[in-house]
């Protein structure tokens, strides 16, 4: 079955991963966008773990504070480089990842990457950090965080 550009297309707006990655995931799955899907997340625990050793020099700082007012967080989601950082997809999973933490109250950073995401209880914080991994092509990485709670 030949892939047609827009198959490739819908599959780059949905992941945002590189036009390259969801061609070659389409031609597995054979044309099927689900099941290409499936593979690129499959994929991008291998890409981060190639990442791993590569050094972190930037990254952002987001918070989150609940509308009642009573919880909040901090977190730094570190990258290699500025460009990625200041990305506003990057920003916004950081973002993400501190109204996690105001929800969840990890103990720490493993802990939550263990968690099962609030927003998709189908994959865990340690899957979006791959997932973004693969989609910016560095490696990033939870690096600090903090919650704070007037319930204490």
């Amino acid at each position: 079955m030949a892939i047609t550009t827009e198959q490739v297309k819908e599959l780059r707006q949905r992941t945002g991963i590189s036009v390259i990655q969801c061609k070659k995931a389409l031609d597995k799955a054979g044309g099927d966008t689900d099941r290409a899907i499936g593979i690129l997340q499959k994929q991008s625990g291998i890409v981060a773990g190639k990442k791993a050793s590569r050094k972190l020099s930037a990254g952002a700082i987001q918070s989150y504070i609940h509308n009642s007012g009573d919880v909040g967080s901090m977190v730094v989601l570190s990258s290699e480089t500025d460009f990625v950082a200041k990305n506003k997809e990057f920003v916004k999973l950081a973002y993400d990842i501190a109204m996690h933490i105001a929800a969840s109250d990890p103990t720490d950073v493993d802990t939550l990457l263990e968690q099962e995401y609030i927003k998709d209880s189908a994959r865990t914080i340690k899957d979006l950090i791959e997932s973004a991994t693969q989609k910016f092509g560095e490696k990033i990485e939870v690096t600090d965080f903090a919650r704070f709670s007037v319930r204490g």
